[in-house]
């Protein structure tokens, strides 16, 4: 850069450009971006559970949900914290937040027998949580649930 001195009152020669070079802040919001798209699915995911699928409207679920999910060795957790079935109950009442009319989201393997599932579902009402709905996966509508036979899918 050069400067002279002259007599003239004219700043022509002074004038700079002080420009902000905005590549360095580019790429970093491009490295933050890539960090949260790979955080994000990361955040959601509780216990491996294969769950069947629905073909029902999803509806809402709340900020944070209680999740009770039954693994397919029949073993039960509460959030990622796993409780034996005559403790459901008890720990659902020492987890903070939890009230009796609050809804339990119930999420059952694929492999897990109808009738375990209603021995926890029984297990929950007579401990007075009545509140309970029950989690699937999303699934396409008109095409067979996986798992039935194909006679389900003809209409």
């Amino acid at each position: 850069m050069a400067v002279s001195i002259t007599d003239n009152d004219d700043d022509d020669d002074f004038n700079e450009t002080h420009d902000i070079n905005v590549t360095p802040f580019i790429d970093v919001m491009l490295v933050l971006l890539i960090i949260f798209m790979v955080a994000a699915p990361l955040s959601t995911v509780d216990l491996p559970i294969d769950l069947p699928t629905s073909t029902s409207t999803p509806q809402k679920k709340p900020d944070k949900p209680t999740y009770v999910s039954i693994k397919p060795d029949l073993s039960v957790a509460i959030g990622e914290n796993f409780v034996k079935r005559v403790d459901l109950v008890s720990a659902l009442d020492n987890t903070p937040d939890m009230s009796r009319d609050k809804y339990i989201f119930l999420r059952a393997d694929r492999a897990v027998p109808y009738g375990e599932l209603m021995a926890v579902l029984e297990f929950l009402n007579k401990g007075g949580y009545s509140k309970v709905k029950l989690v699937t996966l999303e699934g396409v509508p008109g095409a067979a649930p996986q798992g039935a036979p194909a006679e389900a899918a003809k209409p």
